[in-house]
């Protein structure tokens, strides 16, 4: 059952909305601040990407690869073929060493294809059963997953709505505090304003003052 989601944690939920107007000077002044090569141009504070090692036969096949040329090479197969019979010598005497290179690899093919015969009868009695067998196991896995990944949702969803719900029921309070604070930064400002205001009031009646002295 897939989780609706009534909260978001982007914003405080009790904050209205940014208008048009505000949007568009913030990302103005967003815009004023980014270099000219912003969109292109990775930021100094992002770490760059470590360097690729691959091995020789790696980066042969990446290259190949991304030249787009099809595979060539890979394992000599003609190895695990049957050899043929080598060809006598100019006297018409077979030659030994050529018999013995020829002995050798007829061997080896016959264990390899021993091997593999082997191997495809184990794959056709026991290969299908292992896939299963490995199947079962990843849908596990991946049921487990799933349900991790639903109990985190289930868990991130829960402290929003606490979030949102304790914001809400404090909103009467932190409006009251914020209409508190402004007419505190409203009242320093007529103080200030006062203060000036009587600041030169003195000042003129001391320069009224002091022309009067200055006549007498």
């Amino acid at each position: 059952m897939p989780l609706i989601n009534e909260s978001h944690d982007s914003l405080p939920y009790i904050e209205p909305a940014p208008s048009t107007q505000a949007r568009a000077a913030a990302e103005k002044l967003i815009a004023a601040e980014l270099s000219l090569d912003a969109k292109t141009t990775i930021h100094p504070s992002i770490p760059a990407f470590p360097e690729s090692r691959f091995s020789p036969l790696i980066q042969q096949e990446v290259d190949r690869k991304a030249a787009g040329l099809p595979l060539t090479g890979g394992i000599d197969l003609s190895r695990y073929e049957a050899p043929e019979a080598p060809a006598k010598a100019a006297d018409g005497t077979p030659d030994l060493e050529e018999w013995q290179r020829t002995l050798q690899r007829a061997y080896t093919a016959s264990s390899h294809l021993s091997m593999r015969h082997e191997n495809l009868a184990l794959l056709e009695e026991n290969g299908k059963n292992a896939w299963l067998i490995g199947n079962s196991q990843l849908e596990d896995i991946l049921r487990g997953l799933e349900k991790e990944l639903a109990e985190m949702k289930e868990a991130a969803e829960a402290v929003n709505k606490e979030r949102k719900l304790a914001q809400e029921a404090n909103k009467g309070e932190i409006v009251g505090l914020e209409e508190t604070w402004k007419r505190g930064v409203g009242a320093i400002l007529d103080t200030e304003l006062a203060a000036e205001g009587l600041r030169l009031q003195i000042l003129e009646q001391r320069r009224q003052l002091a022309q009067q002295h200055a006549q007498q």
